[in-house]
């Protein structure tokens, strides 16, 4: 049975396009648009659940991820 989970995704601008990365799988994808990488990004981690193994999925897995931002100096 299907279920939904909610994971993480991060996009940030790489040369001229975008990549997309789910640190709780360390699943990622890329492409030109923000939108488009947020999709491709999705795909990929419904592949991965869909495919890898519950031993992979653990192995893999990453159940507390926390993001922050910090403000740091420079200079």
């Amino acid at each position: 049975m299907k279920h939904l989970r909610q994971v993480t995704a991060i996009i940030e601008r790489e040369g001229d396009g975008y990549v997309a990365l789910c640190p709780e799988v360390d699943v990622a994808s890329q492409s030109d648009t923000i939108e488009s990488a947020r999709n491709n990004l999705q795909e990929a981690v419904e592949l991965f659940f869909e495919t890898a193994g519950p031993a992979e999925i653990e192995r893999r897995g990453h159940s507390e991820l926390f993001v922050t931002r910090l403000e740091v100096e420079v200079g």
